[in-house]
């Protein structure tokens, strides 16, 4: 009799677990993309922007059932616009085997040294941002022995650079700059290529200045550089360094025109220049959301999606990016090997038009776009 109920016991317990097991079903496969942006710190906003635009990109193709038989997910990361940050992020990405893509980083700085983790570890890794050409041109170097992982939906540097320095030669009709960058591989890389530029079509540099934004007070620099005389000032470097230049380079009694590198094209630079910010120059790589007729539709689904919040300058880029990943998973399957192999032969008609890419990596689209700031605004010259 103790035998039979100890059996019955036995047998219904066996019986809950099996229903229950039953019930959960098989594990559904999960396959993640990271984000690897600036999600704290000066630039934090842009890091934002593009997290939301990525977010947006997934939440869509998930809505659409584009994925059979597994499950994509978004994992973000915060490399705080810091280049060793930035590598500790790639390490803890790339030992993530479910990890399939990564869009990052934001900054140049920190794209170059994670870009190298995550090729030894074969990681697909579209920039919505980096503009250095070192990113992608190290990939042709004979010394690289790893996959051409590395891929930029932007227009780079070399092109930004020059595209400024002609405009201030040809169009303003000046000759005599003063340089100041932010030290950073960005912020110093676009300098250079301005500098370049200016200097090999009869234009001189009277300046080439390196300054840290974390001092905050550049009087000293801002009242040397008033006394050579320069007929136009270039900054390279984001809006957080930008602004406060402009507005003490104003106070100083510099009155010639001055253009900025793209990462002021925010409206935090016209919070921080405030009424300096007037007449200023901005470059803009490739062309904002507001001018693509393929990104009018993106707009509107961004702003419905976020109502409280300001498309940036660089979320079409961060929605691209992602989109092209997240069509590749849908097409070739989550595994970082066939996303590589597929990459270079990209086709994607998106909200930035028709996206391809060359030998190292980079857009095949090289436009660039100049904005003026008109009572507050920024308006595009051409």
């Amino acid at each position: 009799m103790r035998k039979a109920i100890l059996m019955k016991k036995f047998i219904t317990t066996f019986t809950i677990f099996a229903f229950l097991f039953a019930g959960c079903g098989p594990h559904e496969k999960v396959t993640r993309v990271a984000v690897a942006l600036p999600l704290t710190g000066d630039i934090a906003a842009l890091g934002q922007g593009l997290k939301r635009a990525c977010a947006l990109a997934l939440e869509e193709a998930n809505a659409k059932g584009e994925f059979q038989g597994f499950k994509v997910e978004m994992v973000a990361f915060d490399d705080r616009s810091d280049p060793r940050e930035a590598v500790s992020v790639a390490n803890r990405i790339v030992s993530d085997p479910s990890m399939v893509a990564v869009v990052g980083h934001f900054n140049s700085g920190c794209s170059i040294p994670a870009s190298i983790v995550y090729a030894k570890a074969h990681l697909p890794m579209i920039s919505p941002a980096a503009s250095n050409p070192k990113l992608t041109r190290q990939q042709l170097d004979p010394s690289w022995t790893y996959p051409r992982n590395i891929f930029r939906v932007n227009t780079t540097d070399d092109v930004q650079g020059p595209y400024a320095a002609v405009y201030a030669l040809k169009t303003l009709k000046v000759a005599r700059a003063a340089i100041i960058h932010d030290k950073t591989a960005y912020g110093q890389g676009v300098a250079e290529e301005f500098k370049k530029k200016l200097e090999s079509s009869g234009g001189t540099a009277l300046s080439f200045d390196g300054i840290n934004v974390a001092d905050k007070d550049f009087n000293a620099l801002l009242t040397r550089i008033r006394e050579e005389k320069p007929q136009i000032l270039y900054w390279g470097g984001d809006y957080a360094g930008g602004g406060l230049v402009v507005r003490q380079a104003r106070d100083a009694g510099i009155t010639t025109p001055i253009i900025l590198s793209e990462a002021n094209f925010d409206p935090e630079y016209l919070r921080v220049a405030g009424p300096a910010a007037e007449g200023t120059y901005v470059t803009f790589l490739g062309a904002p959301a507001s001018l693509l007729p393929s990104a009018q539709d993106f707009v509107k689904r961004y702003q419905a999606r976020y109502p409280n919040d300001e498309l940036k300058a660089y979320d079409h880029w961060g929605y691209e990016a992602m989109s092209i990943i997240l069509d590749l998973i849908r097409d070739v399957g989550p595994d970082r090997e066939k996303i590589l192999a597929a990459l270079p032969k990209v086709k994607h008609k998106g909200v930035l038009g028709v996206t391809q890419f060359d030998e190292k990596g980079d857009t095949l689209n090289k436009t660039i776009t100049i904005y003026k700031v008109k009572d507050g605004l920024f308006v595009a010259l051409k």
